[in-house]
């Protein structure tokens, strides 16, 4: 045989030895490990939208398959209570739902019997009308959970001995009250963003409730609607008399006959 041809079947040899010990020393397969079962827990939750006031029914109600670890203390879970949709069913709504958001308890109450305005009332609060109109309800803009300052305007008649024209006054006597209802609607429905009623139920303590009853007599009873920024939280804000108390004059004509009254 010729050199040329043992060295070159040499180096065949010498490359597949290499190629096999290469392959010999190739790395494992990784090996696999089993992922963490996420731990879950079924809640009920609304299967709709829930408005407030409303008697809730077992079609509305379902039960959620939730992360233990996001589920809440104050949600109702079915191994603590299976039969939870039947026992619910029926309670009203003190606040609204949105579905797919989790039932609290604390949000509904068993009316037994009692109609819904009663139901949403919280404890010690008094539910009480007044009329108004487009003038006097901030032109229809007023809803439903909105809060307003409660405004009486009035004539003076001690006043107007001194003065000797007519004098009116006007002062917040209720600040940051809660609408519960326009007429009897009490939440807003269908893009509806106007409510013009001849009504307004308010949310008021006992005293602010008598208060508004003889404040009825005495003269004109206005609404104004407060900001959202303003009314969360808030209490109730001092009436700021930037003039100092001074009487502004007005124009009165009546019969044709102009006369000049003051206000303050």
């Amino acid at each position: 045989m010729k050199p040329a041809r043992i060295a070159i079947l040499a180096i065949a040899l010498l490359a597949g030895g290499i190629a096999a010990f290469l392959a010999g020393r190739s790395d494992p397969p990784p090996v696999l490990t089993p992922s963490v079962q996420l731990e879950t827990v079924e809640i009920l939750i609304a299967n709709v939208d829930i408005g407030m006031g409303h008697a809730v029914s077992d079609q509305e109600l379902r039960w959620q398959t939730w992360p233990t670890a996001a589920a809440g203390p104050n949600f109702i879970r079915k191994g603590d209570r299976p039969d939870a949709i039947e026992q619910l069913a029926g309670s009203i709504a003190r606040q609204p739902f949105s579905a797919g958001e989790p039932i609290r308890e604390i949000k509904l109450i068993r009316a037994k019997g009692s109609g819904y305005m009663a139901a949403i009332l919280p404890a010690g609060m008094r539910a009480i009308s007044t009329e108004i109109s487009a003038e006097t309800g901030a032109g229809g803009f007023i809803l439903p959970n909105d809060h307003v300052d409660v405004i009486l305007s009035r004539r003076d008649k001690e006043a107007e001995k001194s003065a000797g024209v007519e004098v009116y006054t006007s002062e917040i006597f209720l600040a940051n009250v809660r609408v519960l209802a326009i007429d009897q609607t009490v939440e807003e429905k269908n893009g509806q963003r106007v409510v013009v009623g001849k009504t307004a139920t308010l949310e008021l303590a006992p005293q602010q409730a008598e208060m508004l009853a003889r404040s009825r007599q005495m003269g004109t009873l206005t609404l104004a609607l407060r900001s959202l920024v303003d009314s969360e939280g808030a209490t109730e804000m001092p009436v700021d008399d930037k003039d100092g108390g001074k009487r502004r004059g007005m124009n009165v004509v009546r019969y044709g006959i102009t006369t000049t009254t003051t206000s303050k």
